[in-house]
């Protein structure tokens, strides 16, 4: 018999708890995507509603900065998703509607934006730096800028930054999870950022932004893992 109660005995064990780790992880990402963008913007050497030739240009005459900056934009690429699941998940609580509608079009656009939209800057820091035909991309960029499935994904991207983010603030300055000013900043910062005059302008409402984010890494490092979520199950049976 004992042979047997051994078996069962090694045969089940405690499951690690994890809470800790994903809750800490997600209040260092929370406000590093939109920090990293907002930064790439004020160093940008070219506003945003230049043309492909003029922003071409800008480039070949700052190449060395213009390649360093492309790297702050790298967390918005990789990081925007779980940032913007950091507020949902601090906010889902205290304002459910909002935040609901909030995250639903965030990550609409998110999801939409960054597989779907091409060109742009990279296809202008490319030209610039591989001595591509100026010619040649900048009507490559205005095939893209025509194509309808691109039209589509930049909608859902603008919406999901100006919309979402505005929600997804007043979700956060709703719920109480964060300071109220946060939530503000957050809504505020999102919803400006496209009708700022001048790059560094928008730069810095997306900086604004960031420390709106930050609520939730606030929030995220105050709670308790319970609070955080559901704990794991007791045990986990072995094959």
């Amino acid at each position: 018999m004992q042979p047997d109660t051994d078996t069962r005995a090694t045969a089940r064990r405690p499951l690690r708890d994890v809470r800790g780790f994903w809750r800490v992880l997600l209040a260092v990402v929370a406000p590093l995507p939109i920090l990293g963008m907002g930064i790439h913007y004020i160093l940008s050497p070219v506003d945003g509603g230049e043309s492909f030739e003029a922003t071409v240009a800008a480039y070949a005459a700052h190449e060395q900065a213009a390649g360093a900056i492309r790297w702050f934009a790298l967390p918005f690429l990789v990081g925007l998703i779980p940032a913007t699941f950091a507020v949902a998940w601090v906010a889902r609580r205290g304002a459910p509607m909002l935040t609901t509608a909030g995250a639903l079009l965030a990550l609409l656009g998110d999801l939409a934006g960054f597989p779907l939209i091409r060109g742009g800057d990279d296809l202008a820091y490319l030209t610039a730096t591989r001595h591509f035909d100026v010619a040649t991309a900048s009507r490559i960029q205005n095939a893209l800028e025509d194509d309808p499935v691109q039209l589509v994904a930049g909608l859902l991207f603008i919406v999901g930054i100006v919309v979402g983010l505005l929600l997804l603030g007043l979700a956060l300055w709703r719920s109480g999870a964060a300071p109220a000013w946060m939530g503000i900043v957050l809504a505020a910062g999102g919803f400006t950022h496209p009708f700022m005059p001048g790059h560094v302008a928008s730069g810095i409402g997306l900086v604004a932004a960031a420390v709106g984010f930050a609520g939730a890494s606030v929030a995220l490092l105050r709670m308790r893992d319970d609070e955080f979520d559901l704990p794991p199950a007791r045990t986990a049976t072995r094959a």
